[in-house]
């Protein structure tokens, strides 16, 4: 399954990079019904989506991490995804096992201008967390973790 894990970039900078379980989205039967008349890919930008915001308040708990929200899309075992009991979003869904880095897809990134946005974000300010919303993030392949500039 495709899952979107909300991350920081501090957590890249391990070589390899390992991401342990978390909180993760992807497109499940409750987005699917939220949204039944979207497509697969307006689906994966919402779970994308959910998982920037998780990104934000990861930041918010690591004042050290660079101020970019992040998010890794990778293909896990569909064992390794468990549904959430009471998911805070449609999207949300609990991957239990490790990710490694042979498992990720792409790492989407903030440009760095955005940083003033996510450390107010991060810091609690909903109008800095909006205007985030209208933000794209960058694309990057797996092979260029290493060359994500963070400031």
């Amino acid at each position: 399954m495709r899952v979107y894990l909300p991350v920081t970039l501090a957590e890249l900078q391990h070589v390899p990079p390992v991401l342990a379980p978390r909180v993760a989205h992807g497109v499940t039967p409750a987005l699917r019904a939220l949204w039944p008349d979207e497509d697969d890919e307006g689906w994966e930008y919402a779970a994308q989506a959910g998982a920037a915001d998780g990104s934000v308040a990861l930041l918010a708990g690591d004042p050290d991490a660079p101020r970019l929200r992040v998010v890794v899309a990778a293909d896990v075992p569909d064992a390794c995804v468990r549904a959430l009991d009471d998911p805070p979003v449609p999207s949300a869904v609990e991957v239990v096992c490790d990710v490694d880095v042979g498992q990720v897809v792409s790492v989407h990134v903030d440009e760095p201008a955005a940083a003033d946005d996510v450390a107010a974000a991060a810091a609690g300010d909903e109008d800095a967390l909006e205007r985030l919303e209208e933000r794209d993030l960058l694309w990057y392949d797996a092979s260029e973790i290493g060359q994500i500039p963070t400031s």
